[in-house]
């Protein structure tokens, strides 16, 4: 039950989350670092927690503003 909550709660996160790994993991895959000397495309480890990372970032940009919407529309009912 809380974890069907939590799911919800963060499930854009969670789903962009998954897309920046395999994103990430891509980038090493295919682009890389042919020096071995960058920080997070050396290593298909730092590259694809990078990419979760960054896309769990993003994911909770637009949560936040979903949840302002939703808001914004249920107060206006009430003021009617």
């Amino acid at each position: 039950m809380i974890m069907r909550e939590g799911f919800r709660k963060y499930r854009l996160q969670i789903i962009s989350s998954f897309a920046g790994a395999v994103a990430g993991f891509l980038y090493y895959k295919f682009v890389g670092c042919a020096s071995g000397t960058c920080m997070i495309t050396s290593s298909p480890v730092n590259s694809t927690l990078y990419g979760a990372f960054l896309f769990w970032l993003i994911g909770g940009m637009f949560k936040d503003q979903g949840v302002k919407q939703k808001t914004t529309q249920v107060n206006d009912k009430e003021n009617f």
